[in-house]
């Protein structure tokens, strides 16, 4: 970083800092503390649009790329609208080809402010099944929107439901007082489940592992462990998955959101980042769903395999079945 050295850009920075920095010839396109990135490219998607003006003004080449994009690209897929049209007024070109054919403009057609920019060409929109995609966005980010998420393990598959599922993991079925007995539970005589909307949270002090929720969903359904990886396991994914698709994922509490994509191919595709920027070699569809769904992983996982659950329970509970699979390698190749 060397000139930008303690500045912080968080929370908005200090443009008075920023502009002694500049006055003092530090370079606006130097790398920062993120991969490949310059400091340009921090600050459109973290700092006011006051820093992000300064910096500009002193940027060389606005629409220089990292990690295969420019600072008014990430401006965008960060919905910093604000910061997104300080660039363009400064010069950086809304309409320059990148990310799978995602130009910062043309991402932002899918997106709250489609009129974000001037100048669009007329070969650049939206096809209907992407304009369909953004359409059905708003909805499905708002139902899993500030949920809380770590520790939880899910699995999304498209075209099954919940009692097929079992079938495929070899599975039991349990009622909530089959599991009362299975773990030699006692209660009141006067306990009633159906009362309290979060009795069934017990279960998280058992932390079975082997225990898994399912729920049925249009599309498809939901596979849920609130305290554990197991739904989106090799042996799990692999077996739900035959002839469809899953996405899995498990928010991590010490390394973040991890997702995997499990289909009849031989590998399933792994270390993925739900809700979070995409890959460079990430898909068009894929780099559509991330700036769709950006922070809200959940909904990311039901939206890339298509399912639209109208609540957040199918992920947070309780769910509509219980299931106990068969203990094995969880890692089963």
């Amino acid at each position: 970083m060397g000139d930008w050295d303690g500045v912080g850009l968080l929370r908005g920075g200090d443009v008075a800092q920023v502009r002694a920095r500049l006055a003092a010839g530090a370079d606006p396109l130097a790398p920062c503390w993120q991969g490949g990135r310059t400091m340009l490219h921090e600050t459109a998607e973290s700092a006011s649009p006051a820093v992000v003006a300064a910096m500009a003004r002193a940027a060389h080449d606005l629409d220089r790329p990292a990690d295969g994009r420019s600072a008014l690209w990430l401006a965008v897929h960060a919905g910093r609208a604000d910061n997104a049209r300080v660039l363009a007024d400064a010069g950086a070109d809304p309409w320059l080809p990148m990310m799978a054919g995602w130009s910062p403009g043309r991402l932002s057609l899918a997106g709250p402010e489609p009129a974000l920019f001037t100048g669009r060409p007329a070969d650049v929109a939206l096809t209907p099944a992407e304009a369909g995609v953004a359409a059905r966005a708003p909805r499905l980010r708002a139902t899993f929107t500030g949920i809380h998420l770590e520790g939880t393990g899910l699995l999304s598959v498209a075209g099954i439901d919940t009692a097929d599922v079992v079938r495929r993991l070899h599975a039991t079925t349990a009622t909530e007082d089959d599991l009362l007995t299975r773990y030699d539970v006692e209660v009141d005589e006067d306990f009633d489940p159906d009362a309290d909307p979060d009795a069934w949270r017990w279960l998280e002090d058992i932390h079975d592992p082997l225990l898994i929720g399912g729920t049925d969903v249009p599309g498809g359904c939901v596979l849920t462990q609130p305290w554990g990886y197991q739904p989106q396991t090799l042996v799990v994914g692999r077996a739900v998955s035959a002839g469809t698709i899953a996405y899995g994922l498990f928010a991590n509490p010490k390394s973040g959101n991890q997702g995997s994509v499990f289909t009849d191919a031989p590998t399933p595709a792994r270390d993925l980042h739900p809700g979070g920027e995409p890959w460079e070699d990430a898909t068009p569809d894929e780099i559509l769903l991330s700036y769709l769904y950006r922070g809200t992983p959940a909904a990311y996982a039901c939206a890339y395999v298509g399912l639209e659950p109208r609540s957040a329970r199918p992920v947070t509970g309780p769910p509509d079945t219980w299931m106990l699979v068969p203990e094995r390698d969880p890692e089963h190749r």
